[in-house]
């Protein structure tokens, strides 16, 4: 990425966060994405605690709560980035969409929010070391049964 704006660098982490996730490419978030420990906030979504969490812990997390779907697919944009030295802190719209076929109540469910991240930039390039989910509305069978 040495022949990106700092900016794109960003951009690009936060994209590969999404594709990555989609494609459960566990490697790939682990070694290009996550810093070694990030300040994980899902409170919207449930989780009670902001936790501090390595990128294998998210991993986990997120394998556990994707199996049985079928197909997982995140859009973002609307990407705002500020950046002071080696810190950014970005806004970003999302919607993510679980799709599982056997479902008998309607196939798919629909998260639309935003997340705040933060990443900060390593000797190997910038890593996301803040990760909150603000949760606006969900629609389609939540439950996915």
């Amino acid at each position: 990425m040495n022949n990106y704006t700092t900016r794109e660098q960003i951009v690009e982490v936060i994209n590969r966060l999404f594709y990555y996730t989609d494609s459960q490419n566990w490697l790939a978030l682990q070694d290009e994405v996550f810093s070694s420990e990030v300040v994980y906030d899902m409170k919207s979504m449930g989780i009670e605690k902001i936790m501090i969490l390595d990128p294998v812990e998210i991993c986990n997390m997120w394998k556990k709560g994707f199996e049985g779907l079928d197909a997982i697919h995140h859009q973002s944009g609307n990407i705002i980035v500020n950046i002071s030295d080696n810190i950014a802190e970005t806004k970003v719209y999302a919607v993510a969409s679980h799709y599982k076929a056997a479902a008998t109540q309607g196939c798919t469910r629909t998260y639309t929010g935003d997340y705040n991240i933060g990443l900060k930039k390593s000797p190997i390039g910038w890593r996301i070391n803040k990760f909150k989910y603000n949760l606006k509305f969900t629609e389609g069978n939540t439950d996915l049964n």
